[in-house]
């Protein structure tokens, strides 16, 4: 089993930058990939970005491509989403996810473990 707890949300205005960070339990993160996703008001939880358990193959929403960067530190068991050149559409609870696959998914319903998320805020 894995826990994730997110943190590095904040307020920021449009145009900056935030970290988010995922830190997860147990010995065994490198078998899991993990995945980002977001959930705005009154909208579904949508996919953000995911990275493969071997540090590799990351992968992006179209609507973030070029401004996030994921990326993950195994002996830190912690997982990373760069944000830059927010806009206010960005806005939303940010969830951290674990899937024990060798694969990546961008479909939520995927992934077996969820952090609790983090309020992304961005002002315009």
């Amino acid at each position: 089993q894995v826990q994730l707890v997110e943190s590095g949300g904040g307020l920021v205005q449009a145009g900056g930058s935030l970290r988010l960070s995922c830190a997860a339990s147990g010995r065994t993160f490198s078998a899991y990939a993990m995945g980002w996703f977001r959930q705005a008001p009154g909208k579904e939880r949508e996919f953000v970005a995911a990275i493969s358990r071997a540090e590799g193959s990351p992968y992006y929403a179209d609507s973030v491509k070029g401004r996030f960067t994921i990326a993950r530190d195994n002996a830190k068991n912690t997982v990373y989403l760069q944000m830059n050149s927010l806009k206010p559409e960005d806005t939303a609870v940010y969830y951290c996810a674990a899937l024990r696959s060798i694969l990546i998914h961008t479909r939520a319903t995927a992934y077996e473990y969820w952090g609790q998320g983090t309020q992304v805020t961005v002002s315009s």
